[in-house]
């Protein structure tokens, strides 16, 4: 016999966390390993896109946006906590689909980063985009799926009827779906 969540509360959706978490790593960790075979040796760049988009071998030994340069294994032991925080948030808080999914690819990026800092003392960064010298900070998959993640989380956060959840004082009618993503 399953046991069912609580009246008002659903259970997690721990497969498709953790599925989207893998893949995430799956994609940033075998990305990384491609670039290293085609740009070995650190500052190589490969044009993608003229001078718009390029592939940059950098190497990242800080946090966000190279802050605390050569502090890799503190950010790493850091992001095992933050790990560790974003199960328990999913386990207590996943209750429809879209945060699963948000809280997944969370998940999935900083493990990602956190294997790289934790193994190689830095992050591997790849995608350099910009116009001449106006350049956004080099970025992975990784730092792609937790910036997907944030902008999913704060649009369920401030436009939840747009999502098709009910805002998170609102009680349900009888009968009504408790994740209508999933209805």
């Amino acid at each position: 016999m399953t046991k069912t969540a609580a009246p008002g509360r659903e259970r997690a959706r721990w497969p498709l966390f953790v599925g989207v978490a893998a893949m995430v790593v799956v994609l940033d960790q075998s990305t990384k390993a491609w670039l290293v075979s085609i740009l070995p040796a650190e500052g190589q760049q490969l044009s993608v896109i003229g001078d718009l988009v390029r592939l940059v071998h950098s190497r990242n030994s800080g946090a966000l946006f190279g802050l605390f340069q050569d502090q890799a294994l503190l950010f790493g032991l850091v992001s095992m906590g933050v790990v560790g925080l974003i199960a328990w948030y999913h386990g207590s808080a996943g209750r429809n689909t879209l945060l699963s999914v948000a809280l997944g690819l969370l998940l999935g990026g900083a493990l990602g980063n956190m294997f790289d800092r934790l193994r190689l003392g830095y992050v591997l960064d790849f995608v350099d985009a910009g116009l001449g010298d106006l350049r956004f900070y080099t970025f992975n998959v990784a730092d792609s799926a937790i910036s997907c993640a944030i902008l999913l989380l704060l649009a369920t956060a401030f436009l939840p009827g747009r999502f098709g959840l009910p805002p998170v004082d609102a009680p349900r009618r009888p009968g009504e779906p408790a994740d209508p993503i999933d209805a």
